[in-house]
């Protein structure tokens, strides 16, 4: 197996912190974020169309 002790020297720095973040902002999550009604409507609908997925067609197929 490769050592992974002789990749730590090529890259003194954090690979995944330069793929286009500004690192100098401050961090936010994504329950931080703000989000509109239209938002949570959307989700809602998505939550809708998931539950008829899920329970709506094995109770179709089953005959109840």
């Amino acid at each position: 197996m490769a050592d992974d002790s002789e990749h730590a020297t090529e890259t003194d720095h954090d690979s995944a912190a330069d793929v286009g973040h500004d690192l100098e902002a401050e961090r936010t999550t994504a329950p931080m974020s703000p989000y509109s009604a239209r938002d949570v409507a959307i989700g809602f609908v998505v939550m809708l169309v998931g539950v008829a997925v899920a329970f709506g067609i094995p109770l179709l197929t089953v005959g109840v």
